[in-house]
């Protein structure tokens, strides 16, 4: 791989010289030629303290890091890039078998009014990805794209074609699998615009996916070639948008759906399904979203071994809020999927400026309730385990999962002053959640927060913000147990500066040795694109999550740096 990604550097800074070192006039070459270029960059360091009493170990090199940079290059019809990163080594809470560094990501790609055509890393998604997605999160450092080459072709109005083949990144190397996919999508509105005269538009797409792997088990026979294949339909106008999915995925015997019983090990051969529903109305002042999905062994990667968030080839679309909060975010759900079934639903209403609840500048508030549970399993044949081979019924759900219920305030008082609280009751199932068995030995988490955040811009370009959060549980048998208190305290004194103070305090710690502090300061700079910031303190382990892509985050105690710049 990295052998074909210098070659893909040499020719894109060809494209960046194109005449070759020839004599040129004084002007700008770039924009007499139409070309442009950008990229980012971003770095994280921190310098690790051990500190027995939260878990923070020693680190024998005391400084790890992570940093990549990117390179964009577009001229006409043509673009390219590539990213260097580099992880030395990698950074605590992240997959270790991301340590070194190299060219990890190129790609070149033409456009044209017929043709679209990609070759090296690929980003794309089919519909809501419930058959193919891949993407990029740096904050998780996770990278699914898949190396190889992918055509999309508008032959008809309102007709869009996609078709690609490859193999997916896995840390700095490609997974074992290939992965081939195809995707067709029509807007019926655009393909029959001089019959259908309507504001209201009617799409409709179908997907097809497959992963090609040896079968090299000496005790099982594994299927080689799966597929997963399904269709969508979608209508929207200025006030609704509705959409539905429905997928279905040959049987996929894999880590994802292994089981242990009596000192055996066995596979699911159960085909795969799911559905996703997504519903939203919006008027003047009001807005209603309305999710609901099933899940049932829909877990699809290109290597059948692969564990954690490694070599995912679609996604599972969360229906649950993903909150920003510190404490509501304490317990972070992610899909399940062995199984699952659950919804959201959330109205959002806007009080009007001068009535008596909004006063002069209005209010917001939204209420949101979300829940999830297993699916009941059902033996097809007594000479199977459950494991190996069951059934479902749509209209019956199993264990609850996770439930969060909450409202939430936006309110600006004066020119100066806004506030925004929020209050959330969660029930989370640890074992099930984060371990996927109910004999992993947690109880389940039952857990009362409320946030306050309040904001005083006391000039144009300074303001002091505080907030203050509780967590309030009876549960005091899992890590982090008891009761917590978050308080911060940001100051910005103009539009470039920032400090701030946090803390949160495990006061309701069973054990009398674990009630701690965990405090951190933070200060930094901010100007156009550019931003540096420092921590220094200390972070209690948890789950941190973006975009239903979630890992965990140990204990840690000492400064990190942070650069982020962008041209």
């Amino acid at each position: 791989m990295l052998k074909s990604s210098c070659s893909a550097t040499f020719l894109l800074i060809c494209f960046l010289n194109p005449f070759n070192g020839k004599a040129q006039d004084k002007g700008n070459l770039a924009q007499d030629i139409g070309s442009s270029i950008h990229g980012n960059f971003q770095l994280d360091a921190q310098y690790y303290e051990p500190d027995s009493l939260r878990g923070a170990p020693q680190i024998n090199e005391k400084m790890l890091s992570n940093a990549f940079g990117n390179l964009m290059f577009n001229r006409g019809k043509f673009s390219a890039g590539v990213r260097y990163e580099a992880y030395n080594n990698v950074m605590q809470g992240f997959d270790p078998r991301y340590k070194g560094q190299g060219i990890v990501n190129r790609f070149a790609r033409y456009q044209d009014q017929l043709l679209d055509i990609t070759v090296g890393n690929i980003y794309e998604q089919f519909g809501s990805g419930l058959v193919f997605r891949t993407y990029y999160e740096p904050g998780l450092l996770y990278d699914n794209s898949l190396d190889g080459i992918r055509v999309i072709s508008n032959p008809y109005k309102g007709i869009t074609l996609k078709g690609l083949v490859g193999k997916q990144r896995s840390f700095f190397t490609v997974g074992a699998g290939i992965v081939r996919g195809v995707d067709g999508e029509i807007n019926i509105n655009e393909l029959l615009d001089s019959v259908i005269q309507s504001k209201t538009k009617f799409i409709v797409g179908a997907s097809f996916a497959s992963k090609n792997q040896a079968d090299n088990n000496p005790t099982y026979v594994l299927p080689e070639n799966v597929g997963c294949y399904g269709g969508r339909i979608n209508i929207l106008n200025e006030f609704i948008n509705i959409y539905g999915e429905y997928v279905y995925k040959i049987n996929d015997p894999s880590a994802d759906n292994v089981s242990n019983s009596g000192g055996n090990t066995y596979y699911s051969y159960k085909n795969g399904e799911a559905i996703y529903l997504s519903a939203s109305v919006a008027t003047e002042g009001l807005s209603l979203l309305l999710q609901g999905k099933r899940i049932d062994n829909m877990g699809f990667r290109s290597d059948r071994d692969a564990t954690l968030q490694n070599l995912l080839i679609n996604y599972l679309p969360a229906t649950t809020r993903q909150h920003t909060y510190l404490m509501p975010a304490f317990n972070p759900y992610a899909t399940q999927p062995r199984g699952e079934v659950g919804g959201m639903a959330e109205l959002q209403y806007k009080v009007k400026k001068g009535s008596l609840l909004g006063g002069k500048y209005g209010m917001e508030i939204t209420l949101n309730a979300s829940v999830a549970h297993g699916l009941k399993q059902y033996n097809v044949d007594d000479t199977l385990t459950a494991s190996t081979l069951y059934k479902t019924k749509y209209e019956e759900v199993g264990e609850l999962y996770y439930e969060d219920i909450f409202i939430e305030i936006n309110k600006k008082f004066t020119k100066k002053i806004k506030m925004s609280f929020m209050y959330s009751r969660q029930f989370y199932n640890r074992n099930m959640v984060q371990f996927g068995t109910p004999n992993a030995g947690f109880t389940n988490i039952v857990a009362d927060m409320a946030v306050i955040d309040l904001t005083y811009k006391y000039k144009s370009s300074g303001a002091i913000r505080f907030e203050a959060q509780g967590y309030i549980t009876s549960n005091k048998k899992n890590p982090n147990a008891g009761s917590w208190v978050t308080g911060l305290i940001e100051w910005n004194p103009n539009g470039n500066w920032f400090v701030a103070v946090l803390d949160q305090f495990n006061f309701d710690n069973p054990d009398a040795n674990l009630k701690l502090h965990y405090p951190l300061g933070s200060f930094g700079y901010t100007t156009g694109a550019h931003r540096i910031s420092m921590n220094v303190g200390k972070q209690r382990a948890g789950i941190f999550c973006v975009g239903g892509v979630c890992r965990n985050v140990p204990a840690s105690s000492g400064v990190s740096l942070s650069i982020t710049s962008s041209f």
